[in-house]
């Protein structure tokens, strides 16, 4: 029977780029869809990108753009590296659409009609130096209950305890520095403890891990409380119908998000949105998050959801933290990598089936040991995987470059076959790790296979040319097989795989009968073995530790709410403030050229993503005209023109400068487009 199947993956945040952690859990969302489309069922795979909240105002005013430019580059570079890593979302959407409003009011409408939204004042923490009240996480401190220092200001990371804010010893804001000061606003919320006895029957149904049924069954001890699902101005986000001045909390649309981007696929793909929906559809739901927000994904969603009249999650699927090397992901210790930083320097699917060969049903943390990374992608997916395949490949080649009519062992593969049912299994049960295992044991009886006889010595004997075909037959189709089960984890070499067969590995039984009698195209190398040392470059060096503590500058949120002064800063620095002023771009060299009459500059017309500028450079004693052509620098673009004897100059390139006579330019990395705001 085929199964009608949704899954989604938590939406990055808006305001910065993904790292290998975003990564490990989109990886693994792919792999799970790519397995259920394989075995013929009817899966969709939609993610979002999350964008509202106080983080992306306050990040797009400094760097002097809208929240909605701001969304829009970074949604495009999250984008770029999901398809670098090969995750195939069937629709990629973002929280401030249409599509996400309309589920936002319909849902938040049909909670208040049935007295599930309740109104009354709340003590909120205010920066005064900001001039705005502080999101939960904008306030971080000591942990009321276990005493973690440096919590945030709704949950603790330590012990997994929620509270308010002003629950926190020592509270602090994270935009000044400064100790909030508490006042009364009236705030909305959804009254979660009513939905206690239908969150508790539903845990009991098999939606959750046995981990995550202990933490929840920790929650309902505690008691579940009403939920703040309201946020004062100024905020990025959708204002709250007949509450002016009152947005809707992040943690309300995100999820609906999912909703939003299924509905822009529904209406793309003419399918009916309310068949997934309803309380009865059989439809199965899946979300794949991490730990840190299970308690939204486990409690507040599958009861605003069920408030509203909807279907409940089918599954959440929740996995651990990622770990470098043993240590938490630091941008102090070098450990931060992102996704990009990976994808410039190594191939996505090594890091594809080391996550696979990591990732188990559990919420255990996953470590990315990079000695360990090398060794085990060298080993697997060269030293056994693509070993078998480049062997036999030439002997088949020498034979005619068709496969034998007929297996020398048909035994042999059909133990490999018959491993299918098992790894299924192992893949349904996001046991990936235990599958990687299997696959490779197989990997090992097939090298053994070629091996024990020896195709390179018969082939000494051209009376054996039969023989020699026939056991590189048989090597090719325990590939085949072996390739098939791993098509989830390495898509495109499962491609290129099927290439060299010259027949498709789409379906989880094409391989019930061998390949035979059918000719191969010619080999070309499915992968390569990782250097070492690249790979140790992902790891930067770590940031030397600060030698005075620095107070953090407050950020002016909006224009309509006045900050306070600032105090004033120390010689020779500025404030962010004065940083902003600064409109630096990207912009791309298309012309250059010597400016007759002087010996220092050159004259360079650059284009800013469709705008061109013209800019004098006194750089011609350093770089030759014609060698800049092409090349991405750093322009200070709202610098006043100046006009000079040899034109009006819009701007100034960005230069360094030492003790030798020389000008050295900044430079863009690739994938910087002219026009990119640089902060």
């Amino acid at each position: 029977m085929t199964r009608r199947i949704l899954v989604t993956s938590a939406l990055p945040y808006a305001n910065g780029p993904l790292h290998l952690g975003h990564i490990i859990e989109a990886l693994q969302t792919d792999v799970w869809v790519r397995f259920q489309k394989l075995l013929g069922h009817e899966a969709r795979y939609v993610c979002a990108e999350d964008t509202h909240g106080t983080p992306v105002m306050i990040k797009a005013q400094s760097e002097g753009i809208t929240p909605e430019a701001l969304i829009a580059r970074v949604a495009a570079e999250h984008r770029a590296d999901y398809q670098g890593f090969l995750v195939g979302h069937d629709w990629f959407h973002t929280t401030h659409s249409p599509e996400n409003r309309h589920f936002t009011d319909l849902m938040f409408g049909r909670l208040k009609a049935a007295g599930h939204i309740t109104q009354r004042s709340v003590r909120q923490a205010y920066d005064e130096q900001a001039g705005m009240f502080l999101p939960d996480r904008f306030v971080r401190g000591t942990c009321p209950r276990c005493k973690a220092p440096d919590q945030y200001g709704d949950s603790c990371e330590a012990c997994g305890a929620t509270y308010a804010p002003a629950d926190l010893i020592d509270p602090r804001s994270t935009l000044s520095g400064s100790t909030p000061v508490w006042r009364e606003s009236e705030h909305l919320f959804f009254a979660l403890g009513r939905f206690e006895p239908m969150l508790r029957e539903w845990v009991a149904s098999g939606a959750l891990q046995a981990p995550v049924r202990a933490k929840l069954a920790e929650w309902f001890e505690a008691g579940l409380q009403d939920w703040d699902i309201s946020r004062d101005a100024p905020y990025f986000g959708f204002e709250i119908p007949g509450h002016p001045g009152k947005y809707f909390y992040v943690w309300f649309d995100a999820p609906i998000g999912y909703l939003g981007s299924l509905k822009a696929l529904c209406d793309a793909q003419g399918l009916d949105i309310d068949a997934f929906l309803k309380v009865d559809s059989d439809i199965e739901l899946h979300h794949f998050i991490g730990k840190d927000i299970s308690y939204f994904h486990t409690l507040f969603w599958p009861a605003v959801l069920h408030g509203s009249g909807m279907r409940r999650p089918t599954a959440v699927h929740v996995h651990g933290f990622l770990t470098i090397d043993g240590q938490k992901m630091s941008k102090s210790r070098g450990t931060f990598i992102t996704a990009r930083r990976y994808l410039e320097r190594l191939p996505p699917e090594a890091l594809r089936y080391y996550f696979a060969a990591k990732l188990g049903p559990g919420i255990d943390d996953i470590d990315l040991a990079l000695g360990d990374f090398t060794a085990r992608v060298n080993s697997d997916l060269v030293g056994k995987l693509v070993n078998i395949a480049s062997r036999c490949a030439g002997f088949v080649a020498k034979g005619g470059g068709v496969l034998a009519s007929e297996l020398p062992d048909p035994a042999l593969y059909g133990e490999f076959t018959a491993a299918a049912p098992r790894i299924a299994a192992l893949y349904e049960q996001l046991d990936y790790a235990q599958a990687m295992r299997e696959i490779m044991a197989l990997a090992d009886r097939a090298n053994q296979y070629v091996d024990a006889h020896k195709p390179w010595a018969l082939a000494k004997d051209p009376a054996k040319a039969a023989e020699v075909l026939a056991v590189a037959t048989q090597g090719v189709n325990l590939f085949r097989v072996l390739m098939l089960y791993l098509a989830p984890v390495l898509p495109q070499m499962a491609c290129k795989a099927a290439a060299f067969l010259q027949t498709p590995l789409a379906r989880w039984n094409e391989i019930d009968a061998p390949l035979l009698g059918t000719p191969l195209a010619p080999y070309e190398p499915l992968a390569q073995r990782l250097d070492a040392k690249i790979v140790a470059e992902l790891v930067e060096a770590p940031l030397a530790p600060a030698t005075a503590a620095v107070k953090p500058v407050a950020v002016k949120p909006a224009a309509a709410v006045p900050a306070a002064a600032v105090p004033a800063a120390g010689p020779g620095t500025i404030t962010l403030d004065d940083f902003t002023k600064l409109d630096l771009r990207v912009a791309e060299v298309i012309e250059a050229s010597e400016v007759e009459g002087s010996d220092k500059l050159l004259k360079l017309t650059l284009d800013l993503g469709g705008t061109r500028r013209t800019v004098f450079s006194g750089i011609r004693g350093s770089y030759a005209a014609a060698s800049l052509v092409g090349r991405k620098v750093v322009l200070i673009a709202n610098l006043a023109p100046r006009k000079m004897r040899f034109g009006v100059s819009e701007g100034m390139v960005l230069c360094a400068s030492g003790s030798d006579d020389r000008v050295y330019l900044l430079s863009a990395d690739d994938g910087a487009a002219g026009g990119m705001a640089i902060s």
